[in-house]
């Protein structure tokens, strides 16, 4: 087995979508390939079948490699919670919630299964494709870091560099990331790729001998920005707030400190005629011709934050007024009446639109899905702690139908009142037909919803991911390399 590891000079240099690119070109080489990243920090993650949780960004490689998303993909988890530290999940199973400080005094702990994990990878593919994470070469962390150069000498692997020209200084990001590099990682260096370039490429011809006259490794190519291909992000940080346009109707999503799971609004962006924003605006809210509460790493204190915001009142106003009002997960439970968590003791009312309390506890529902809407069926999971109970006398409508992959046991799944949903079912918009159920209840005209099968699309992006670097960059030295 060998490895390439996809390094990047900072945060959001475009490593998750390089090396989602790479695993598509692999695979369309005939290579039996896998993707890998030993520790990764999201709320976004993704239910395996066996039950366990990895980041979303994995599991887009393993897609794009193939495959069904495992937890060997991604072996150590870490979902941040605020100002509490992060919950460490470790081959898919949810564990506690840490202080960085504390984590770091177990890292070896840490190591130790990344290691054992990396060998059992051995035989199971011919490259694994590795992401690195922030920056490999932040000195005061650089002895405890377990992601970036560990993994690459534990498997005599080679990595190639990912710079971002949107963020400028572009070959300072590269010079100085190479130069901080110690002299034996340098020389397992394949090459550097400039990365998300617009405007005319000819700009840039001269780059070639401005990389090479300085630091001995290869200048791979500039990669132009193609808003066409985009994949699901690692985390929500990309998940930017912004204002409406004015010539169209649109959905708005509070984003929350927490926000997990940004994903879901994905589908969306492919229809015509509506416009699916993030927002902390309660104005945008009132605006707005439906809104979503999406999934959140920390349900008690993203409500308590949503009325800080005067953004609950808000829900609760244009629910009043007949607007469509969807929470999905943690948003699912902001909307019921009221929420305890028995360990903390914390008892808080919810935004009162959905007939059930929820009462917190330890262990975390983490469920693969089939749903199924009239003659429509596509795949949907859980994450979520906490259980949801109706009310009595409660009087409500369901969704639609979903139930364990394989399992062919289907129940009701969702509740409807009036023009408010609550579903746990992450990937709920995947689905056309619900798509197009909330805009007829909105009464939001002129859309052109996709009809495409959105896995199927996906598929598509990634063999388009996969042809822009193949005709953009010099891949020769990563071919030698493979002996491809």
């Amino acid at each position: 087995m060998k490895t390439i590891s996809l390094l990047g000079t900072s945060s959001n240099a475009g490593k998750s979508w390089m090396a989602t690119a790479v695993c598509a070109w692999l695979r369309k080489q005939g290579v039996k390939v896998a993707p890998f990243k030993a520790q990764n920090m999201a709320n976004n993650a993704f239910a395996t079948l066996t039950g366990g949780e990895i980041g979303v960004a994995q599991a887009v490689q393993a897609e794009a490699c193939g495959l069904i998303p495992a937890v060997e993909m991604n072996p150590i988890l870490l979902k941040p919670n605020g100002a509490n530290g992060s919950q460490i999940v470790r081959l898919g199973v949810a564990g506690e919630t840490v202080l960085a400080r504390d984590y770091y005094e177990t890292i070896e702990e840490s190591w130790g299964i990344v290691a054992e994990t990396l060998d059992r990878w051995r035989g199971e593919c011919d490259v694994l494709v590795m992401e690195g994470a922030g920056s490999p070469v932040e000195l005061n962390l650089m002895s405890r870091d377990i992601v970036n150069l560990r993994p690459i000498e534990y498997t005599d692997g080679r990595w190639v560099l990912v710079s971002n020209i949107e963020y400028g200084g572009v070959f300072a990001q590269v010079f100085g990331t190479w130069g901080l590099l110690p002299s034996a990682m340098q020389r397992r260096g394949l090459g550097a790729i400039v990365n998300r370039f617009r405007g005319d490429l000819s700009l840039f011809d001269g780059a070639r001998n401005e990389f090479e006259e300085r630091m001995e490794l290869p200048y791979l190519g500039c990669l132009p920005f193609d808003s066409t291909l985009g994949i699901d992000d690692e985390d929500s940080l990309n998940s930017v707030v912004r204002l409406p346009a004015k010539d169209r109707p649109y959905v708005a999503w509070v984003k929350y400190p927490q926000v997990a799971n940004s994903q879901d609004m994905q589908p969306w962006l492919q229809d015509k005629g509506i416009q699916n924003i993030w927002t902390v605006d309660p104005e945008v809210v009132r605006g707005a011709a439906a809104i979503v509460l999406p999934g959140t790493k920390n349900t008690l204190s993203d409500l308590a934050w949503l009325r800080e915001r005067g953004l609950g009142r808000a829900v609760i106003e244009v629910a009043s007024k007949g607007v469509t009002v969807v929470g999905i997960c943690g948003g699912k439970q902001m909307l019921g009446r009221r929420l305890f968590d028995p360990v903390s003791k914390e008892t808080a009312d919810g935004l009162g639109l959905l007939p059930f309390d929820t009462e917190f506890c330890e262990a975390k529902q983490v469920v693969r899905n089939e749903s199924v809407l009239a003659d429509e069926r596509w795949e949907t999971f859980e994450i979520h702690t906490g259980q949801s109970r109706l009310n009595e006398g409660a009087e409500f409508e369901s969704l639609f139908e979903a139930g364990p992959m394989g399992s062919g046991k289907l129940k009701s799944d969702g509740l409807k009142v009036g023009k408010v949903w609550g579903s746990y079912q992450h990937g709920l918009f995947d689905s056309p037909s619900v798509r197009e159920r909330l805009l007829e209840e909105a009464g939001i005209g002129g859309v052109v919803v996709s009809r495409a099968d959105w896995r199927s699309k996906r598929l598509g992006v990634y063999d388009s991911m996969a042809e822009s670097i193949e005709s953009h960059l010099d891949l020769e030295p990563v071919r030698r390399y493979l002996g491809l």
